[in-house]
């Protein structure tokens, strides 16, 4: 969905958040970006379910997101 590493998201997010024309994902309405940052620097054995909820919301918000870009109503 997305390809950065955790330190590129850390570091478009403090891009972002030094901009006052734009939010931050997930701010309003979701996972904030550190909280994702977070997640994402964690070895795979340390996740718990809490974790793992997080990362589904954002995939569905990505998937919904590239949806409305192209044109297409997404089916969930």
């Amino acid at each position: 969905m997305v390809n950065m590493t955790s330190q590129e998201l850390a570091a478009w997010l403090r891009v972002q958040d030094a901009d006052e024309d734009t939010g931050s994902p997930g701010r309003a309405d979701g996972p904030s970006g550190p909280r994702v940052v977070a997640i994402l620097q964690k070895r795979r054995m340390d996740l718990t379910d809490d974790d793992i909820r997080v990362m589904r919301e954002v995939v569905e918000k990505v998937t919904l997101a590239q949806d409305r870009r192209r044109g297409r109503r997404s089916s969930r």
